[in-house]
Order: C-alpha cells, then sequence, then structure tokens
C-alpha cells in the first residue's frame, strides 16, 4: 500500500466514523430545559464537535490499522490494473489487429 492509498483509506474511515459519531446520541435543549429561542426544542444543548472529532480520529486510527495490517499480511489483495476486466483483442497486446 503507498503512501497516498493509505491517507486515502484513512479519510474514507475518518469520514464514515465522522457521521456515525455525529448521530450519537445528545441532550436536546428541550431535555436541558433552556430553549434558546428560534430554535427548536430537539436541538442540541451542546454540540462538542471538537470531542467527537477527537474520538473520530482515534477510533479510525484503530480500524485504519487493523485494515492495514489485513491488506500488509495478504489475506485481502487490493485490486490492481490486471483485475479489470479486457476485450480480447487487448488482451495479447492488440497484436492481432
Amino acid at each position: 500500500m503507498t503512501i497516498a492509498n493509505g491517507l486515502l483509506l484513512f479519510v474514507m474511515i475518518w469520514f464514515l466514523v465522522f457521521m456515525l459519531a455525529l448521530a450519537m446520541p445528545f441532550q436536546t435543549q428541550g431535555e436541558k430545559g433552556e430553549v434558546v429561542p428560534g430554535t427548536p426544542a430537539s436541538a442540541p444543548a451542546k454540540v462538542n464537535l471538537m470531542r467527537r472529532a477527537r474520538f473520530t480520529t482515534a477510533l479510525s486510527l484503530v480500524f485504519f490499522l487493523i485494515a492495514w495490517g489485513v491488506i500488509w499480511s495478504g489475506l485481502i489483495k487490493p485490486p490492481g490494473l490486471n483485475d479489470l476486466p479486457m476485450p480480447p483483442s487487448l488482451q495479447d497486446g492488440g497484436t492481432n489487429g
């Protein structure tokens, strides 16, 4: 796995985990009893994005290391250009005219 592939894999895992972390339970303004005028009672009382981003980064690093270990060990082989289907005229290098 190249550095670019590793970085891309980490970013994909990070955004997936971040979207899941955003859906984690939070306390609403209605539950807290302090509804800010102009906002619905179901709005979060405190978003705390930095905490969720740190949690996402830590969990993503664990998932990335697991994925990297599986790929590095050879259990899963990333697809390459040789794995793409080719028309029969190009399989031998295109020398048949």
